[in-house]
């Protein structure tokens, strides 16, 4: 059977655990009764494009929870490193094989690269769950930046990432945070979630708990914006009950 094949099947496994676990759920549970049942899922094959500083953070701590790993770069010989901290569940690759070898993929990478990444990686990932964590800044990454702001994040993401299942988490949570803080005693730091599929941020929600964090699901890509860099609980630090009444949830 070949690596694709066996990949189909994995990704058809996980999906039918989740819905199967989410079936006798009531209308009025929604997402956070969706998330429950995705507990019990099979760890998850897990491509990060983009392995700097949140990337590796938030990928060694997936690593720790069980899940396989690959990490990637346009130079996968200096992840070395990375790979090594993260143990048997990671390897090294090119974007275009994380692309491919994810069930779900982790976008880590300056804001000005992402419509060349969806240009390049999108028909890889078309109908994945996609988790995309960048930050527009005007100075660094110039109009297109401005143009995201202005449109919200969640809302310019989807346009340069058509066919998948975006999720917006881990743009508003700094990497020293999430190596320092993950699986804190008391209460956890919270992570702001978004997207439009709810199976989509169910998963995100989940791997949000494996990372060590609390998660915050706000609403739809639209609502992003509330979570965007600048913002009232951007890298703040903040716990869930913390976060929902800053955003009024």
């Amino acid at each position: 059977m070949t690596k694709t094949k066996m990949a189909n099947l994995s990704r058809r496994g996980f999906n039918r655990k989740l819905l199967i676990g989410s079936a006798g759920l009531s209308l009025g549970a929604g997402i956070a009764g969706i998330a429950r049942a995705a507990q019990s899922s099979a760890p998850l094959n897990i491509g990060i494009i983009g392995s700097g500083r949140i990337g590796g953070a938030v990928g060694l701590r997936w690593a720790e929870a069980g899940h396989q790993i690959l990490f990637s770069s346009r130079n996968p010989g200096e992840l070395t490193d990375l790979v090594e901290r993260a143990g048997g569940n990671a390897r090294a690759g090119y974007p275009p094989e994380a692309a491919e070898f994810g069930d779900v993929v982790l976008i880590a990478v300056p804001y000005a690269a992402l419509p060349q990444v969806g240009r390049d990686f999108s028909g890889l990932m078309q109908g994945k769950i996609v988790i995309e964590c960048g930050n527009p800044v005007p100075n660094r990454d110039g109009p297109m930046a401005e143009e995201a702001v202005a449109k919200g994040t969640g809302v310019a993401s989807a346009e340069f990432l058509p066919g998948v299942r975006l999720v917006r988490a881990f743009n508003a949570i700094a990497a020293g945070t999430v190596n320092r803080e993950a699986h804190r005693e008391g209460e956890l730091i919270a992570i702001p979630i978004a997207g439009d599929d709810e199976e989509a941020v169910a998963v995100a929600t989940q791997l949000v708990v494996d990372s060590g964090f609390d998660p915050v699901v706000v609403g739809g890509l639209d609502r992003a914006r509330e979570f965007d860099r600048g913002t009232d609980v951007y890298v703040k630090g903040m716990t869930a009950a913390q976060m929902r009444a800053a955003l009024n949830l």
